[in-house]
């Protein structure tokens, strides 16, 4: 597996991680772990892999939602669907932007970094959706922010977790973004 070139590794990490947020999404009824996801990728991939492994994960999680979840077919549930995928790549640009602006060289910094960022865009672009299509006191409620905060962050070490144990097993990490601290 060493061998693996830069761009097969890439499409490893973005499957590997689109299969994890799949599950987590099954497993926790259509939360997927969009800012989670975007501070693992701001961290260890470029940022092209990084926008893809979002995307990846948002059409996985909209699969689980309308095939196996039973969401109606209605213009709004559509509708908060490309939201949702909007949320999600600003998140990832987001990680992406403020490690770009900050040259954090710990791990754990631009991790935590690339989370606050994520997440707070994340929920950012889903209050403008929600003033948009309706929703707004179910989307901004502070016990709700709260908990996805920490149910995120949760997900974030544990998918962190998942990521080293892979490499140190042998499979080979994804390239990282040019910014990386070394």
């Amino acid at each position: 597996m060493a061998a693996l070139s830069n761009r097969g590794a890439s499409a490893l990490w973005v499957s590997l991680l689109t299969a994890a947020s799949t599950v987590t999404t099954l497993a926790l009824a259509c939360a997927t772990p969009f800012p989670a996801l975007a501070a693992l990728a701001a961290v260890h991939m470029r940022r092209r892999d990084g926008i893809a492994l979002m995307l990846l994960a948002w059409a996985a999680s909209q699969a689980v939602g309308f095939l196996l979840l039973g969401y109606p077919r209605d213009g709004s549930t559509l509708a908060w669907g490309v939201g949702l995928g909007t949320a999600a790549v600003g998140s990832a640009l987001a990680g992406y932007a403020v490690l770009r602006a900050l040259n954090y060289k710990s791990t754990a910094a631009r991790m935590a970094t690339a989370y606050a960022a994520g997440f707070t865009a994340f929920k950012g672009i889903i209050l403008l959706w929600a003033l948009v299509l309706g929703g707004l006191h179910t989307a901004m409620a502070p016990d709700l922010l709260v908990e996805q905060f920490l149910r995120n962050g949760a997900i974030l070490i544990g998918l962190y977790g998942l990521y080293r144990a892979l490499v140190a097993v042998g499979v080979p990490a994804p390239p990282r973004p040019a910014t990386a601290a070394a």
